[in-house]
């Protein structure tokens, strides 16, 4: 069984926590959502989905698959928008969510919204993900360098997440996991506040995923942690390249 730790923290600038997170290392799946809408609602909508993917994914057991989860999300997404019109309370809400399947030597993810999922083979990090915000389309658009829109007033304003349309029709991506890899799943009060130099030196800091995992939203804390910040640290069994 791989070596996997989830943590999450509210961060110094929000009261409440709409991050949620689950790990079934047993199955090789890890799944974290951030919530939209505020308060209760942006609460529900995460919990919702992770609670609904981590179901199906039990129900299919050794035979999950990356369709699996991307029918659990279409599932999710059915619940949520039920929930927000039986309550008004809850009226807007929706959720990111970003989930893995790791077999062997190979890892699949879907994704739909802004939370991201990287891959850190030897020195080399790379994300996995394509977020589906306004800034990433504008800067395809324009050919502008998203990181120069990083500071946008739009830089929040998701084009795809769970709860927001009849369906959400998420990202798949299969990427190889070989020995001694890490894989990096987060929501975006990460990866909004520490670039991806950090991101790989606070990953490569750690000998143990805790020490990872910690580290990561250590050095989010220390920037100020606007947002509330999800980690999901997995590593490979096996023993790396030399």
């Amino acid at each position: 069984m791989m070596e996997s730790c989830g943590r999450t923290h509210v961060g110094y600038v929000r009261s409440n926590n709409e991050d949620c997170f689950e790990s079934i290392p047993e199955l090789g799946v890890f799944i974290v959502a951030d919530g939209l809408g505020g308060a209760a609602a942006g609460e529900r909508a995460s919990e919702v989905a992770v609670r609904t993917l981590a179901a199906e994914a039990r129900r299919a057991d050794k035979a999950v698959t990356a369709e699996t989860l991307c029918d659990a999300i279409e599932i999710a997404n059915r619940l949520i928008r039920m929930e927000a019109r039986n309550d008004p309370a809850l009226w807007g809400m929706g959720t990111t969510v970003t989930a893995a399947i790791v077999r062997g030597d190979s890892v699949e993810i879907v994704n739909a919204g802004d939370s991201r999922a990287y891959h850190l083979s030897g020195e080399r990090l790379k994300c996995l993900t394509e977020d589906h915000t306004w800034v990433r389309n504008f800067a395809a658009a324009t050919g502008k360098d998203p990181e120069q829109l990083k500071d946008h007033r739009y830089r929040h304003v998701l084009t795809k997440a769970v709860g927001a349309e009849t369906s959400v029709g998420a990202d798949t991506i299969h990427a190889e996991f070989g020995p001694g890899d890490i894989l990096l799943l987060c929501s975006d009060g990460l990866h909004g506040v520490l670039s991806e130099e950090l991101i790989r030196q606070c990953v490569q800091a750690g000998s143990a995923v805790q020490e990872m995992a910690e580290a990561l939203i250590g050095a989010t804390l220390e920037r100020g942690a606007p947002d509330n910040v999800t980690v999901i640290v997995v590593r490979h069994p096996g023993d790396g390249p030399e």
